[in-house]
């Protein structure tokens, strides 16, 4: 990078020229003023910026910036997909696939819920994006640096998530990647959901601290239903994200031909009574799906604490799918 000294230096050697070379004498001595003014003044050059419209807003954030701190696991999730690193990440039991973000290496600048501001600070980053468990956090941290909230939409995942892939292929210069990777995406769901219209109704139901609730539609966990297909045994349920608990005895009211299942204490890393020892009862016994063996344990980490990045809805759809597949 030239210096004020070096910029001396290349002043001191300029030349007037002769009569015959003027023209080339102006571009060099324009190119040594543009190089002197940006090097006495560099804040005077400014990176390339794109307008992003998110969830919370609009934000002007750097073309491919260097620095860039994450505090949503689904974000990070894409961003590694498409091939981007980052400098800050939230402390977390990270998934295999995941796991280089445990790593020294990366700033830890807080958990899912709450930003660790000095580290933030510490860290000056060009771009910090949130998500979900932080969304809350967006009006604190954007006065640090430029936020985007990658928040989903709970009623379209699938769409949502590619069009976040989307935007984060645009900021950092990877459409190509992004294209790739979401016409893979959408060509799975396209063929689940040609095969979940076909197998009946389902339940899906997360175990919790010996407690089971069910998940419709509206729930975190609604992409079973509206983006994989999946037809609901009952639309009976509260609407909140977290489900309603109910008890074994109205999975076998309700008697779906499919069983879904998260196990939220695997996903966390919690003791207690595993999701098949909660199930594996003489009322869920007599189910339908139990008797046809279509009690599918889903993946909890994809499930639960992942949820919206293309790899893990990949890994979803394959999952759903694969699960049908193996019962034909």
């Amino acid at each position: 990078m030239f210096n004020r000294q070096t910029v001396l230096v290349l002043i001191s050697n300029c030349y007037y020229p002769r009569p015959s070379s003027v023209v080339v004498g102006m571009k060099y001595a324009l190119a040594i003023i543009s190089l002197t003014f940006f090097v006495l003044f560099p804040s005077m050059l400014q990176a390339e910026e794109i307008t992003v419209h998110h969830t919370q807003g609009i934000t002007s954030v750097p073309v491919k910036p260097r620095v860039v701190a994450v505090l949503d696991i689904a974000a990070l999730d894409t961003l590694s997909t498409i091939g981007v690193d980052v400098a800050g990440v939230p402390t977390l039991n990270y998934p295999p696939y995941l796991a280089k973000f445990g790593e020294s290496r990366y700033r830890k600048v807080g958990s899912l819920f709450e930003p660790d501001y000095e580290a933030l600070n510490a860290l000056s980053p060009d771009l910090i994006i949130v998500g979900g468990r932080s969304s809350p956090k967006y009006t604190q941290l954007a006065k640090l640096a430029p936020t985007i909230d990658l928040s989903p939409d709970f009623q379209h995942r699938v769409d949502s998530a590619i069009s976040h892939a989307q935007l984060l292929g645009e900021i950092f210069g990877k459409q190509a990647e992004v294209d790739r990777r979401t016409s893979k995406l959408r060509a799975t769901v396209e063929a689940l959901r040609a095969q979940t219209s076909k197998i009946g109704t389902g339940l899906l139901v997360m175990t919790s601290g010996g407690r089971i609730a069910a998940l419709g539609p509206n729930s975190w966990f609604g992409t079973l239903y509206n983006d994989f297909g999946v037809q609901p045994v009952t639309r009976k349920l509260d609407d909140g994200p977290h489900g309603q608990v109910i008890s074994s005895e109205f999975i076998l009211e309700t008697n779906p031909d499919w069983l879904y299942v998260i196990d939220r204490d695997a996903a966390i890393g919690e003791k207690g009574a595993s999701a098949q020892q909660l199930l594996d009862n003489e009322l869920v016994r007599q189910t339908k799906a139990w008797k046809a063996g279509h009690v599918v344990y889903l993946d909890p980490v994809a499930w639960y604490i992942v949820g919206d990045g293309l790899t893990a809805l990949q890994s979803m759809a394959d999952e759903v799918s694969l699960a049908i597949t193996k019962t034909k």
